[in-house]
């Protein structure tokens, strides 16, 4: 993975389902994986402390793993993205998702927002963290659109 805040270099585990994770970035994070492995059935044998203290990074830092088993597999970058938002911070996957529901491109998104594309597109990648103003306006221009419709 070229993208170093995506890519894991160290990995602890902590009971019952958290993860500190270290990125090449040099960003430490932590996230708690009780909710996801509740929701999603494929899941259910990381419920297993002794199942989730074997987590490893996956190839080329891309994932966490364990067992060897593709279906016990994270991405960082939503690894990453997770443990942001469980912080009280806005991820890169916020951009993502308020481009596709109002279907908007990067030039548009950019212009409606103020912004230039690219610093949009350095929020977008996760490259650049996202400020509490930009998420309020992403708010806001919904708000506007609402009202104007």
């Amino acid at each position: 993975m070229k993208n170093r805040h995506f890519t894991i270099v160290h990995v602890e585990t902590f009971a019952p389902a958290t993860l500190r994770l270290t990125y090449a970035d040099g960003e430490q994070l932590q996230v708690d994986l009780h909710d996801v492995i509740a929701r999603h059935p494929t899941l259910a044998r990381l419920a297993n402390p002794a199942v989730f203290a074997q987590a490893a990074i996956g190839q080329w830092g891309g994932s966490i793993v364990w067992a060897d088993e593709d279906d016990l597999e994270l991405a960082a970058d939503n690894l990453r993205a997770r443990a942001i938002e469980q912080a009280g911070g806005y991820s890169h996957e916020l951009i993502w998702n308020w481009m596709a529901k109002h279907r908007l491109s990067l030039d548009a998104a950019a212009e409606a927002l103020g912004l230039s594309r690219r610093m949009l597109a350095y929020y977008r990648s996760g490259e650049k963290p996202i400020p509490r103003t930009v998420a309020l306006a992403l708010l806001g221009w919904e708000v506007e659109q609402h009202q104007a419709a």
